[in-house]
């Protein structure tokens, strides 16, 4: 083993260490990983981020501005909007929706799918008295297997598609995953509706989703007498007391479900404040309060027609994973008051203050409602609500076909390769930003600048690992187990290595880290490139075991209620009927 095989090998155990933590996130990893083996002479300085302009990453960058536009625009509602007309039959309503974010999925990023169908879930979910738990995870796994049926339709297939332009001179056409993708996705679709949800728990209630919170357990009305020194203070001066909000102020016969920072308090006033058992003592007792009582305290005594209770899910991407409330200082930046949050289906009993948010918690957040729409998207964080997905929005029918339109003919324009597909796509992006179908704003936020830069930097990795012999090393490390075996078994073992390595780390990462050695093994079987690649194409997108492998089963983990073992229950099974049904269509398809 040379020197430069041996760093390649050490920087990857390093990154797949890393990448198990995940204390640091993965763009970092990538980028850290990209730097250990240019310091050490393995990739050339000049070659280092040459990542940043393959095709692969400009083609992700502009699907997830085309995702973003279908969106705004209200195309995909046309998709949706009858999904409330399924009845509450679960069968029926697991098959419609499966089958929709499926499609979706095909054609935009499967985060973005999800979300679409996510409050419309959990809507069929409490119209049918049912819990969540059971749609959202076959909802999950169901945006992975639409992915893998298209080019676009996830990161590892356009990683593998310009992996083979580098091998064969070719890529991939926009279609050429349909075969093996859309025969594993009809069958794991299958297993999902007559089988996989029946294997989950019912944790969540689907009668009342306020109730998880138990509001009344540190929620309390207190009033102020005549003579209470809070009289005349402001509401600001009551926040400034560690752990209590005002949510609600009650005056006479007029109620303020978020009263501004800057009002004064009278004698007489009812206030709805959140703390828990010990504050609440103190403030009473310094405040010289009354407690009106033990009345429940309800949703609709904090809402009004401008101020709303909203729960919302936190993303894998989101920028507040690891911070806390304090830090965030919701209140001041945004207007926003954090009620409470939820942790795979329990509130957090720890004080607010102190909790540190994680990908998959649920906020309940309380405000203006232009207030909390405003925050969403810097908080990284989904809403869990309804959408009005029964209509198109006044003035948006012709914006909704023009943008269908522009990318429809980027499918054609790829599909028949009159342009290269980051050209098609990146073509359409930027036509919808100049005809205002979406706007420069919703353009950046809208790209997932963490994914691109982990494959900006994987690519040279990659790169590394065949430039130096590593993936020969590996490949013939196999081959000297497997040298006997068939073919269609060896491609077996690829499939399921990748699919353990997706299972623990991010599947374009996977796929570009086992790409190079399915090929070598490939070649040194004799055998077609083509069937290994796809191999690790279906594999690498099949992160089905875990909450972590891929960042729709992390979103659905808090609305949920799932549990760690929960993901494997379901998700072996359905691997293993990836490996049963996409091994023997690559033989039949590709050729071995």
């Amino acid at each position: 083993m040379t020197t430069p095989q041996l760093l390649v090998f050490a920087t990857l155990l390093g990154a797949l260490v890393l990448f198990v933590w995940g204390k640091w996130r993965y763009d970092v990893v990538g980028m850290l990983a990209l730097l250990a083996l240019t310091l050490t002479g393995v990739v050339k300085g000049n070659e280092a981020f040459r990542g940043f302009s393959e095709p692969a990453v400009i083609t992700v960058a502009a699907v997830l501005v085309i995702s973003q536009a279908l969106q705004k625009t209200g195309l995909v509602n046309i998709l949706v909007r009858n999904l409330g007309r399924v009845g509450n039959g679960m069968t029926a309503q697991i098959l419609a929706m499966c089958v929709v974010v499926a499609v979706l999925s095909s054609f935009m990023n499967n985060v973005g799918a999800l979300a679409i169908m996510l409050p419309v879930a959990i809507t069929l979910a409490n119209r049918a008295g049912r819990s969540a738990s059971s749609l959202l995870m076959p909802l999950a796994f169901a945006s992975l297997l639409g992915g893998m049926t298209t080019l676009i339709g996830t990161p590892p297939n356009l990683i593998i598609s310009n992996l083979r332009r580098e091998l064969l001179g070719e890529p991939y056409g926009m279609f050429s995953f349909m075969a093996v993708g859309g025969a594993v996705a009809v069958a794991g679709i299958t297993y999902l509706v007559l089988v996989g949800w029946r294997l989950l728990p019912q944790r969540v209630s689907g009668e009342n989703r306020a109730d998880l919170y138990r509001m009344a357990d540190y929620m309390t009305e207190v009033r102020l007498p005549a003579g209470s020194p809070l009289a005349g203070q402001r509401v600001m001066d009551l926040g400034k007391v560690e752990g209590v909000q005002v949510v609600s102020l009650v005056r006479g016969e007029s109620q303020r479900p978020f009263p501004t920072p800057f009002t004064v308090l009278q004698a007489e006033d009812v206030l709805i404040v959140e703390a828990n058992a010990a504050r609440l003592t103190e403030l009473v007792e310094d405040g010289q309060l009354t407690l009106v009582g033990n009345e429940k305290i309800t949703p609709e005594q904090l809402a009004s027609d401008d101020v709303t209770l909203a729960e919302v899910v936190v993303t894998a991407l989101s920028p507040i994973v690891g911070q806390s409330a304090v830090s965030l200082r919701l209140r001041q930046r945004f207007n926003i008051n954090l009620i409470a949050v939820s942790r795979q289906g329990q509130r957090l009993r720890e004080r607010l203050v102190n909790a540190r948010f994680k990908a998959g918690d649920v906020l309940l957040m309380h405000g203006p409602r232009n207030s909390i729409e405003e925050a969403l998207n810097t908080l990284g964080c989904l809403p869990l609500r309804e959408r009005p997905l029964d209509m198109v929005p006044a003035g948006q029918t012709r914006k909704m076909l023009l943008t269908g339109g522009i990318f429809l003919v980027a499918i054609i324009a790829a599909t028949l390769n009159l342009l290269p597909v980051a050209v098609a796509f990146t073509a359409a992006a930027t036509l919808m930003l100049l005809l205002r179908l979406i706007n420069l704003r919703d353009v950046y936020e809208s790209i997932e600048w963490p994914i691109l830069v982990l494959l900006a930097t994987l690519i040279p990795v990659g790169t590394a690992l065949s430039s130096t012999g590593g993936a020969k090393l590996i490949a013939e490390g196999v081959l000297g187990v497997a040298a006997e075996w068939p073919p269609m078994a060896v491609l077996i073992v690829v499939m399921v290595l990748t699919m353990t390595l997706s299972d623990v780390i991010n599947n374009a990462a996977a796929a570009l880290i086992t790409a190079p050695i399915a090929v070598t093994i490939a070649q040194g079987l004799g055998a077609n490139p083509d069937a290994f690649l796809m191999a690790v194409t279906l594999a690498a997108s099949s992160a089905f075991l875990t909450p972590i492998g891929h960042q729709s089963n992390t979103l659905v983990m808090g609305p949920g209620g799932y549990r760690f073992s929960d993901y494997w229950k379901v998700g072996l099974p359905l691997e293993i009927i990836v490996v049963a049904v996409g091994a023997p269509v690559i033989a039949l398809v590709w050729g071995l």
